[in-house]
């Protein structure tokens, strides 16, 4: 499983990256952000196309950026993205399959594109989206809780929702977010890294959590750690994936209506 990191410290990035995370992450998502999770105590960043620049500069791992939704900037943000050397870029908050086919047609096969299905609109459309020529696809939990109405983060995954848009994608699929093995609240990142490994995850993010139990840490120790984790659960036979996904459907209801802190 692909490991990508929220980061614009350079140096830091770098290091995840060379301990064996696959890429990072740059985020220029912010309009009608602030708005959209007011209340939400979300992580809104605050990354420049400058720090675009300082990490591919600082990496030779795939660098990933996040563009805003849809809109007549698109063009703009697609042009600078890929001028700054932008591997991919990842489309938030996509409703139509119009919007997809438009920054496509703004990519012009200069980078790949990614996007984040994390509406219910793209839920019911995951099909006709996950037929074009799309890098990876990624299911946001937070939006699409926010979308919902809903409390409880997790409960895409254990409603049919993640698995009903897994069965469309062959891209590389993404969902959720890890931390370090023992981390994770208020489902353990444990049970987490179990059920992405049963849905054929291909790729994750670090984010907020990973960020912070890293404080003080080697990534040349946690990375590999990590990834070791998932090569366990990986390695699991049918009765220990089973039982592992029992224990996350009853950490989720547990869990019901509390947001995680790293979200």
């Amino acid at each position: 499983m692909d490991l990508f990191l929220f980061t614009v410290d350079p140096r830091w990035g770098a290091d995840v990256v060379a301990a064996g995370a696959a890429g990072i992450v740059v985020d220029w998502e912010r309009r009608g952000k602030a708005r959209r999770q007011a209340g939400e105590g979300t992580q809104i960043n605050s990354d420049t196309p400058e720090d675009l620049s300082a990490v591919r500069a600082a990496t030779p791992g795939r660098v990933v950026c996040r563009i805003n939704g849809a809109g007549p900037w698109t063009a703009d943000e697609v042009d600078d993205a890929v001028r700054r050397g932008a591997d991919e870029i990842l489309l938030p908050m996509v409703r139509s399959v119009e919007e997809v086919d438009r920054t496509l047609d703004a990519v012009a096969g200069r980078c790949g594109l990614g996007i984040l299905i994390e509406t219910q609109d793209a839920v019911d459309r995951a099909a006709e989206l996950a037929a074009r020529p799309l890098s990876r696809i990624y299911v946001g939990l937070n939006d699409l809780r926010i979308d919902r109405r809903s409390t409880e983060l997790f409960r895409p995954l254990v409603d049919g929702t993640v698995e009903r848009v897994r069965a469309e994608v062959r891209m590389p699929f993404g969902v959720g977010g890890l931390t370090l093995p023992g981390g994770g609240f208020p489902v353990p990142g444990d049970l987490l890294a179990a059920e992405l490994v049963r849905l054929g995850t291909d790729f994750t993010f670090l984010r907020r959590s990973f960020i912070a139990d890293m404080a003080g840490r080697d990534p040349f120790v946690e990375v590999p750690r990590l990834l070791a984790r998932l090569d366990r659960f990986r390695a699991a036979d049918g009765a220990g994936v089973a039982a592992a996904r029992e224990e996350f459907v009853a950490a989720v209801e547990g869990a019901s209506g509390r947001v995680p802190v790293g979200a």
